[in-house]
């Protein structure tokens, strides 16, 4: 398992190429369950961190995946399916 400051790394990355290549995916991250936390004090961990990333790296493909279908039916005539 990565290091806590490997993780904020990849956090980081990430976050970064969301809002230079997909600034309207951006609001979704504020939004995110997981950045909400339950606790009063929440546990800032590796494990919790890896989760926060694994989080954000499905919504990234996630919205990818389908920002590439939209453009690929747009292209063929289909529109949005």
């Amino acid at each position: 398992m990565d290091t806590e400051k490997e993780i904020n790394e990849k956090i980081l990355k990430i976050t970064m190429v969301i809002q230079e290549n997909y600034p309207e995916l951006s609001k979704y991250l504020n939004e995110m369950p997981i950045t909400i936390p339950i606790d009063s004090r929440p546990e800032i961990n590796a494990k919790n961190l890896q989760k926060y990333y694994e989080t954000l790296v499905e919504l990234f493909r996630n919205y990818v995946a389908e920002h590439q279908l939209n453009y690929i039916n747009q292209r063929n005539g289909l529109g949005h399916l």
